[in-house]
């Protein structure tokens, strides 16, 4: 079963193959403020799709990520390493149905 996620006005939208099983509800000071709850994915399982709009791209800290929201409407949608052999990014699962993360342990 697919997964299918995007942002609020729909500009910015991914998939992915599995629901998430555990969530992080991070509260570092970034992720409290953004309010995401965290699906940890490999970046080769997150596909998205080819039209997806923009994002604005926020490096803080040891700049070692890279926080991606719409340029539209503004939701946080990820974050990926720097590190390209960093094999794990994060997807904000608040933009998943609210169905598809319900039996997610956070």
């Amino acid at each position: 079963m697919t997964i299918q996620a995007s942002c609020h006005c729909g500009a910015v939208r991914f998939s992915v193959e599995t629901a998430p099983a555990e969530l992080n509800s991070c509260q570092c000071s970034i992720c409290r403020r953004y309010g995401t709850l965290w699906a940890y994915y490999r970046p080769r399982e997150v596909r998205f799709d080819a039209d997806s709009g923009p994002t604005d791209i926020y490096m803080w800290g040891d700049r070692e990520l890279e926080f991606h929201r719409c340029r539209t409407c503004g939701c946080v949608t990820h974050w990926s390493a720097l590190d390209q052999t960093y094999d794990r990014m994060g997807v904000n699962a608040r933009l998943m149905a609210p169905e598809v993360v319900a039996a997610a342990r956070i």
